[in-house]
């Protein structure tokens, strides 16, 4: 089964910005519905956005007009572009091909990149 794999997370003020990759080679991410999912300390994995074949997107309402998910077909790559970021942003991030048009359903998950916001 291949994976996504992501990349870009790190250490950033809040208010700044940062943006995370997503690659998945052997699968074309084109052809999936793709997710951004993060897991903060202590709690569950939550649902940040996601982007469908047609290249529409949806938004946590948490998230919602501060982050930007877009692709890159001919890198075959999903971007989470992440702007005015919070204290409470801090997690780490996982991509995810997804089977159905909703992301409810995984079909494989990246290995996560952490992305701390310091206040």
């Amino acid at each position: 089964q291949v994976q996504p794999v992501e990349s870009g997370g790190g250490l950033v003020q809040a208010g700044g910005s940062l943006r995370l990759s997503c690659a998945a080679s052997g699968r074309t991410v084109s052809s999936y519905v793709m997710g951004w999912f993060r897991q903060a300390p202590g709690q569950e994995r939550e649902f940040v956005g996601r982007i469908r074949r047609s290249g529409s997107t949806y938004y946590a309402d948490s998230v919602k007009g501060r982050f930007t998910i877009s692709r890159d077909n001919a890198k075959n790559t999903v971007y989470l572009q992440m702007n005015s970021l919070k204290p409470e942003d801090t997690a780490v991030y996982y991509c995810a091909l997804c089977y159905d048009s909703d992301c409810s359903n995984v079909d494989s998950w990246g290995q996560g990149t952490q992305v701390t916001v310091s206040s």
